[in-house]
C-alpha cells in the first residue's frame, strides 16, 4: 500500500513517462464541442479511453450520445467492443453519457504494467480519433 503522497508522486511519474514514451498532441478537449472531449484513465486496477459527453442540457447530451451510437459499428471497427453508458455517473455524482473501452488487470502503481497501458492508450485513442475525424461533420450536425 502507498501513502497518498506517494500515490501522487507515482501518478505524476506514470503520466510524464506516457507523455515522453509518446509524445504526440491528442485531441482530447479540442473536439471543437462544448462539453464533449475525449479522455485517460488508469487506476490500481484497469486503464479506460473514453470519449465523454458531458452537456448539463440532457437533450444535448442524448442527441451527440445517440449520434455517435448510430455509428456503433464503424467506432468498433476502429477501437474494437466498446461499453456505453448514456446516463453514467461521475464519481462527484455529475451524469454524464460516455463510450469507452477497457483493460482490465493492469495498475498505474505496477511499473511492469505501465507500457501496457501506455500501448492500449495509444492503440485506443488513435482509433476514436480516427473515427471522430472521419464522422465530425455527421457528429457536430446537431
Amino acid at each position: 500500500m502507498f501513502s497518498k503522497q506517494e500515490a501522487q508522486q507515482l501518478k505524476k511519474e506514470f503520466w510524464t513517462a506516457f507523455g515522453k514514451s509518446f509524445p504526440r498532441k491528442w485531441i482530447l478537449y479540442d473536439t471543437k464541442i462544448k462539453d464533449f472531449s475525449f479522455k485517460f484513465h488508469a487506476d490500481h486496477k484497469k486503464a479506460e479511453v473514453s470519449i465523454d459527453i458531458e452537456m448539463k442540457d440532457e437533450i444535448f447530451r442524448n442527441a451527440y450520445y445517440e449520434k455517435i451510437w448510430s455509428l456503433e459499428s464503424l467506432l468498433e471497427e476502429e477501437v474494437g467492443e466498446v461499453q456505453k453508458d448514456e446516463f453514467y455517473s461521475l464519481e462527484n455524482g455529475k451524469i454524464i453519457s460516455r463510450i469507452w473501452v477497457r483493460k482490465e488487470n493492469v495498475s498505474i502503481y505496477n511499473k511492469n504494467t505501465w507500457r501496457e497501458i501506455f500501448e492500449f492508450f495509444v492503440a485506443k485513442m488513435d482509433g476514436f480519433e480516427r473515427f471522430f475525424w472521419e464522422y465530425e461533420d455527421f457528429i457536430k450536425d446537431i
